[in-house]
């Protein structure tokens, strides 16, 4: 989302190639200014954390490292609202959460990411289908519900949100479940009717947090409308959807710095797997290049089980890793959602991740094939590679659909995998890999 702002950050810094040269400054900082406007953030927003940055820069000295830190600081400053940060449990079963946004910002499809994140941390959670105002709203729902194994409730035929609404929380009482989400009805623009029948679900259920959804690419626009279903509620907190997309990002500094609401998840790509917790210095450190290791650890920890995790590094030390394997780690690793957005979390890596597509796990025509050829063994040759032969090849490859010439170069890349993971555990972590990454890598 930020793409813009980072690019001009780099250009602005070059511009200071002196030590405490104040004509640089003004150079670096008019950069700075052209680039916040361009990308929509409010001309006070963009005049105050200029004001802050050359501040500090004044009191610390002028110099691309000062000038670097001082960005840093103050961009993390403007971003960080009072308010709590990802997601808070209330103190008694079930937190109630009323999701609340305009038609299209992609609010039902956000209800579900939070759900699953949820998920993932091992809460229970049922969802809530009170939009009942635009077509198919509820069977969106059951869709994405029903492939995601989210529990939804609904009521065929029901045309009064209120009634769904104290029904689901009735639910969520009696089934011990640990979250509610209430996912409301939307309309292409803010109107009275909306509003009404939004706080009288509100009144009905006592909701403990109050999420607006927001379009990352709506601008100030976005910030507008946040602002006016902030006056009628009462938000707790934000979720920027399409966060990923090439937007212009005023729309985040607005709301953080204008409304003085926070901003707590962020949606980085189409799948149900990609929602964040939105933290403000770890989302200026992506900004500034530096990555992330923290959310990278937690998205891994949250999807990875711990337990699995070490029979899984025993059998890959002792060579047995097999097919087995491969399709469980496959399917974790799609738990973690947008591949672009991993790879740009690692320090040094963010220009790459700029530079290539996301990694399609379920479309993917590779994966697709290895999936085939999986599907076409027996369990005891997904259970020893060994086993497979050229009599055994050529039954796969007719299997799969496949040439026995890509059936053994598939085999002999799972072979050379294994044993570059046997040796990287053997020699212990980051030391391991060190010692197989050839010299030099990647220059």
């Amino acid at each position: 989302m930020f793409e813009v702002i980072s690019e001009s950050f780099k250009s602005a810094v070059n511009k200071l190639r002196i030590i405490d040269d104040e004509k640089a400054l003004k150079n670096a900082l008019d950069t700075l200014k052209k680039a916040l406007l361009k990308a929509d953030v409010h001309h006070k927003v963009t005049k105050e954390f200029l004001n802050l940055v050359e501040l500090e820069l004044k009191a610390t000295g002028i110099g691309q490292k000062q000038f670097l830190d001082a960005i840093k600081s103050n961009l993390t400053t403007i971003l960080t609202a009072p308010g709590n940060q990802g997601f808070v449990f209330a103190d008694k079963n079930p937190t109630v959460v009323l999701m609340a946004g305009l038609q299209g910002s992609g609010k039902s499809t956000t209800t579900v990411k939070l759900a699953n994140y949820l998920k993932l941390r091992k809460k229970k959670v049922l969802i809530a289908a009170c939009d009942l105002q635009r077509l198919a709203a509820v069977e969106q729902l059951k869709q994405l519900c029903a492939a995601n194994e989210l529990e939804l409730f609904s009521i065929d035929g029901e045309s009064d949100p209120i009634k769904v609404a104290k029904e689901a929380l009735n639910k969520a009482n009696s089934g011990l479940y640990d979250v509610l989400l209430v996912d409301t009805a939307g309309r292409l623009a803010i109107d009275e009717a909306l509003m009404n029948q939004i706080s009288e679900i509100k009144k009905a259920i006592n909701p403990h947090e109050i999420f607006y959804v927001a379009d990352a690419m709506s601008g100030q626009d976005g910030v507008k409308s946040a602002g006016a279903f902030n006056e009628v509620l009462g938000i707790t907190g934000v979720i920027l959807s399409k966060f990923d997309a090439d937007t212009k990002g005023g729309v985040a500094f607005g709301i953080a710095k204008q409304l003085n609401i926070p901003l707590r998840f962020i949606g980085t790509g189409e799948k149900v797997a990609d929602l964040e917790g939105f933290i403000p210095d770890r989302v200026v450190s992506r900004i500034m290049g530096e990555g992330d290791l923290a959310t990278l650890v937690e998205k891994t920890a949250a999807v990875f089980d711990e337990k699995e995790a070490k029979i899984l590094n025993k059998k890959i030390k002792k060579g047995q890793f097999n097919f087995n394997d491969f399709i469980n780690q496959l399917e974790s690793v799609k738990k973690l959602g947008n591949m672009k957005n991993l790879i740009g979390m690692i320090p040094g890596l963010s220009g790459m991740a700029n530079k290539i597509n996301d990694i399609d796990l379920d479309n993917s025509k590779e994966i697709i094939h290895i999936k085939a050829m999986i599907n076409s063994m027996t369990p005891k040759e997904r259970e020893n590679p060994d086993l497979l032969n050229n009599s055994r090849k050529r039954r796969l490859a007719q299997g799969a659909g496949l040439s026995q010439v890509e059936v053994n170069h598939f085999l002999k890349q799972f072979t050379n995998a294994a044993k570059l993971a046997k040796k990287f555990s053997a020699k212990g972590g980051m030391q391991g890999l060190a010692s197989i990454v050839p010299k030099g890598y990647p220059n």
